[in-house]
């Protein structure tokens, strides 16, 4: 029979009569030039299971990674408003080591983020369809002479324990030990763990340990900046409460010496009333805050004047150490020596 050619004839045009040669339309990249090499296709490209790849194959996220995005945003709006808020207060009240270690632990909680969720975390490669073929025939010689099929598992000893191994239908081969099915990357990873949204990618033999890395981290972290801004409202509250107490003292028209001695208080009666106070919150306000500055009364700047027309008083004449005196002391000392001895 004589090969022939087939073209699907769009809509709307009329059929080709008997004897009309068809042209085959040309392939979609033009007319294919002798000599040209095709490049070669890599193998993330064909990858069979549901998953995204980035910068040539280097990165790979699950298909459905939109919770990874927003755990990503979430890390870097808090950390980004800690460090916006609460580290220059921290820093100038209390030590500049606050947000050098702020700034170590959101670093590391990213770099383990960023290595669970774009590192293969253990793949198998799905089996070629030649040794899909083999361990089919392999599967059908152990079978029996019934009609039953041939069990679709295989036991290992592992440790002295006894394994079972479970055929996998998507990947056409025995899964190894530790090894899982993933539904959502339709892919076999070994040591599977599970699956994790928030990392956008799942949890394996080869991302494992980032993954617990980032947990752990990022829970140190968490408390690190909780802690710290429980430090900042407690260091701020001292100052609102400080705040509020002036405020008081404002509208009542009393210094903090008068009410800690309590010099004036309505409760000891009317004749212990504060006389300075103008029985209105607004008028005491205005009379504090917005007075009249009296000018100082120590003229700190002032020049010191000398002291002119004070007469000098005459110099007594008080005898030096040593210096004789007269003759009736020398007397009366001989006098009261003698008497002394007798």
């Amino acid at each position: 029979m004589k090969d022939c050619e087939y073209r699907q004839i769009p809509p709307g045009v009329a059929a080709p009569g008997p004897g009309t040669v068809i042209t085959p339309p040309p392939p979609p990249d033009g007319p294919e030039r002798p000599g040209a090499a095709r490049r070669p296709r890599r193998k993330w490209e064909v990858f069979p299971g549901r998953n995204r790849f980035y910068c040539g194959g280097r990165l790979m996220l699950a298909r459905h990674s939109g919770v990874f995005a927003l755990t990503l945003g979430l890390i870097l709006a808090t950390s980004g408003l800690f460090f916006a808020f609460d580290c220059p207060f921290l820093a100038s009240h209390l030590t500049l080591a606050i947000p050098i270690i702020a700034a170590v632990l959101f670093f590391f909680v990213i770099s383990c983020l960023l290595q669970t969720s774009f590192r293969d975390p253990g793949i198998l490669p799905r089996a070629t369809p030649s040794e899909a073929a083999d361990l089919e025939k392999r599967i059908d010689s152990m079978g029996t002479s019934t009609y039953r099929p041939p069990a679709r598992t295989m036991e290992v000893v592992i440790n002295k324990y006894v394994v079972k191994l479970k055929y996998c239908y998507t990947c056409k081969m025995f899964r190894p030990p530790r090894t899982s099915h993933c539904s959502v990357c339709d892919n076999c990873v070994e040591r599977f763990d599970h699956h994790c949204p928030w990392v956008g990618n799942c949890v394996g033999k080869r991302n494992y340990r980032y993954f617990y890395a980032f947990i752990l981290s990022l829970s140190f972290l968490t408390a690190f900046i909780f802690a710290c801004v429980v430090t900042h409202l407690t260091l701020l509250w001292s100052i609102l409460g400080l705040s509020g107490f002036h405020t008081y003292l404002v509208a009542s028209n009393l210094t903090t010496n008068e009410d800690i001695k309590g010099s004036w208080s309505n409760k000891r009666g009317s004749e212990f009333a504060n006389p300075y106070s103008h029985k209105s919150i607004l008028t005491n306000c205005c009379a504090v805050l917005c007075g009249p500055f009296h000018p100082s009364l120590i003229d700190r700047r002032g020049f010191i004047q000398p002291d002119v027309g004070t007469p000098s008083s005459p110099k007594s004449e008080i005898p030096s150490f040593g210096a004789k005196t007269d003759t009736s002391m020398e007397d009366a000392c001989q006098d009261f020596a003698i008497s002394c001895t007798a």
